[in-house]
Parts: C-alpha cells; structure tokens; sequence
C-alpha cells in the first residue's frame, strides 16, 4: 500500500510535513512530488500515470486545482487539501466544487494530518491489522482530548 502526495509547490512542504509524520507513525510507505496543475500539467499528469499509490494526496493553495487535475488522470481516491493563505474560500471551493464524475474528497486547511488519516482509513477497508492500529491511534486521541 502507497500514498502519492503531490504538492502544488515546495512552499506547501509545512502542510506535507504533517502527513508525513502520521504515515510514518502508521509504516505506511508514501512518496512527495511537486507538480503544478497550472504550470506543470505534463508533469502532473506523468507523475499520475506513473504512480503505484493506492491514494493520492493533492496540496495546493490559490486557485487549488490540483487535486481536481489529479483525479482527472485516475480512478483512485483523491484527497485534495487546501494550504491556507490570502484567499482562503478559493482553495476550498476549487476542492470541494467538483463536477459530477470527478470526485475528490476535502479535509480543512492545512490538515495534512487529517488527509493521512483519511488514507489511512481507505487503506484499511482491505487491511485488518491497519484496521487494528488506526482504532488503537483514534482511542489515544480521544482520550487525549478528554483530558484537555
């Protein structure tokens, strides 16, 4: 099992950072890509077509319409996290809003974290042990969050 991150820029390697360090907390093995939907297309779409990943993540701000274009190149599950900055509600829209066919799901700015988490569940509708763990990690946090 693989995630295949891709990132609209290197400035979007904060919000990375946090998927990484639950997928590294899960053994799950992931891979990090830049590649602009806008100015990179040929490569976006490369990188797509060649990825072994069971899911895509797609990082982008702005217009934030990489994770759209990534789930224009596949039929696996895309989760397109929008990266905070001055015009917020575009990079939610453009993640959220797309059209019939082209799903992609959406976590909350900058929530890498959440986008591994999310992965992780897809990856564990055919994993038990994952299963096992992600229930184990969930219990933690809540008990976590209680004691605040």
């Amino acid at each position: 099992m693989k995630i295949q991150i891709i990132m609209g820029s290197k400035s979007d390697m904060q919000v990375a950072e946090k998927a990484k360090k639950i997928f590294d907390e899960f053994g799950i093995e992931y891979n990090i890509k830049v590649a602009s939907a806008h100015r990179t297309p040929d490569v976006l779409r490369d990188v797509v077509d060649k990825s072994d990943a069971d899911v895509f993540i797609g990082i982008a701000g702005l217009a934030a319409a990489l994770p759209g274009s990534i789930a224009a190149h596949t039929i696996k599950p895309v989760i397109g996290i929008p990266v905070s900055g001055k015009v917020n509600l575009d990079a939610i829209l453009s993640i959220i809003q797309m059209p019939p066919g082209i799903p992609v799901g959406a976590v909350g700015l900058d929530r890498g974290d959440n986008a591994a988490i999310l992965a992780i569940e897809i990856l564990s509708l055919k994993d038990t042990k994952l299963m096992k763990k992600l229930k184990t990690y969930r219990e933690k946090m809540r008990i976590k969050a209680l004691s605040k």
